[in-house]
């Protein structure tokens, strides 16, 4: 086989006495006093145990990660196989959703090879998961990850690399000290103005009368042109400052007018009592989690991959048909010195609370979207909690939960869409359209926030477009 990937064992915890120089800037140390325990720690891979891997030692790793890598080829690499010695009908630089699902069409329907070239030391991107060692609990790494879809091909196809537990994600706030249904719905709107509508005509009435109307110079009704146009003609001034505005800044440090309308309007507003966040006919979360779709996906001799490399160190050794890049835009046209693409990155302050065998707070996920407590006035500089356990019904005698806060710099996570941003990535877009043998896919390569449902259907009908030909020789 030639596969490789970043361990043999059946299950890797994260060391909870250990601290990964590679994820300091990510996950961040704190002391509690009580029963509290906060650690940093360096996450190991799930694995399914028919998985090998080679470490390329030209990529730039951490002195631990060299330590474990040169630790695991020495186990596992009993070979030396030279990854970049072979001939692939694919190399694909990313190991997440699109890189993955590009690599396994092509196995599947074609027969054809792929290379797929990782810089992190796992598969799986952004929906990476791994099983906390001092809880025995299934977290992710790069925030939690809830998987919807109305698309049908989509579901049908993520059923064959997982058994999915129904799944239906709910988000409270805390807002002016009370804990209230997010998105806005009924029960959010009587509970922070002490009002009392009980049917979906009520709250429309009420809708209506605080929303706000934007007109054009000849009076007519025009498209709102900003997140804060947006929310203020879905909800109207009043939840605007209290939720939307202080909420946005803190997740993008701009104000919801800075921004582009497509930010605030994924967000739905409910007129009746549906707490649920999102309202796609499947929603579920996979059993094993989300790493083990990954090594599902991959778990084929016709798929290599090599993690702890930097594509751009090794490109001129590679030998392939073509390409599929799925990094940022802005990074694979470094050299034309141009502006980078504005991202907001995130960071984790994991916490470990022991003894107990409940629940830490009223959801999975609480949303802080105020910058002051309301009940004790102090600083509250983070978006969300999000506590684990409440995931796919785990038991422990300990609870984790992670604090999480946007910042500049680090992974990058979301676009920011504002008109500079635009402008600059049409200038990188027609710089890719141009290159050769290169296909541009994801949401770093987009500059485009995707869904995994979306990311997945992008990737599945690119591989459709991209070899229709193929298929129709083959048949």
């Amino acid at each position: 086989m030639t596969r490789l990937s970043s361990d043999l064992s059946p299950l890797i915890r994260v060391p909870s006495s250990s601290s990964s120089s590679e994820f300091k800037s990510d996950l961040q140390t704190k002391t509690n006093g009580g029963k509290n325990i906060v650690a940093s720690s360096s996450p190991g891979l799930r694995s399914s145990g028919s998985i090998r891997k080679i470490m390329n030692t030209t990529s730039t790793t951490s002195q631990q990660q060299k330590q474990s890598a040169h630790q695991q080829s020495s186990i596992i690499n009993n070979d030396n196989d030279d990854p970049f010695a072979k001939k692939y009908d694919n190399c694909i630089v990313g190991a997440g959703l699109s890189g993955s699902v590009i690599a396994e069409q092509y196995a599947t329907n074609l027969g054809q090879t792929s290379l797929i070239i990782e810089k992190r030391h796992h598969i799986g991107g952004n929906c990476y998961d791994y099983v906390d060692a001092d809880t025995n609990i299934l977290v992710n790494l790069f925030g939690a990850h809830l998987f919807h879809t109305k698309h049908e091909r989509v579901w049908e196809y993520v059923q064959k690399f997982a058994e999915w537990v129904p799944y239906e994600h709910k988000v409270l706030g805390k807002v002016n000290g009370k804990i209230v249904p997010i998105p806005v719905n009924i029960d959010t709107v009587n509970a922070l103005f002490d009002l009392d509508i009980q049917t979906t005509e009520e709250m429309n009435v009420w809708l209506k009368k605080e929303q706000v109307e934007f007109k054009d110079d000849d009076g007519n009704t025009r498209a709102p042109l900003n997140s804060e146009e947006v929310a203020l003609t879905r909800v109207g001034q009043r939840l605007y400052d209290l939720i939307f505005k202080p909420y946005t800044f803190k997740q993008w440090a701009k104000y919801p007018a800075e921004l582009g309308p497509e930010v605030l309007s994924r967000i739905p507003v409910r007129n009746d009592r549906d707490g649920r966040y999102f309202s796609d006919p499947h929603q579920a979360l996979p059993k094993g989690g989300y790493t083990s779709i990954f090594e599902r996906m991959l778990d084929d001799p016709k798929i290599t991959v090599v993690t702890n490399t930097d594509y751009f160190e090794v490109k001129d050794r590679l030998k392939c048909d073509r390409v599929y890049y799925t990094g940022p835009i802005d990074s694979y046209f470094a050299d034309l010195g141009w502006p980078k693409l504005e991202y907001r990155s995130l960071s984790f302050e994991r916490v470990v609370q022991e003894d107990t065998p409940g629940y830490f707070q009223q959801a999975a996920v609480v949303n802080h979207p105020q910058n002051v407590d309301a009940e004790n006035g102090k600083e509250v500089d983070y978006t969300r909690i999000v506590e684990y356990k409440r995931m796919l019904n785990q038991t422990s005698d300990s609870t984790i939960y992670f604090i999480e806060r946007s910042k500049d710099g680090g992974e990058p996570y979301y676009p920011v869409p504002n008109k500079e941003n635009k402008d600059l990535y049409k200038r990188y877009q027609e710089m890719a359209e141009k290159e050769e043998g290169v296909t541009f896919v994801g949401r770093l390569a987009n500059y485009k926030y995707f869904n995994m449902d979306d990311a997945i259907l992008n990737a599945l009908e690119l591989f459709n477009e991209d070899t229709k030909d193929m298929a129709k020789r083959r048949g």
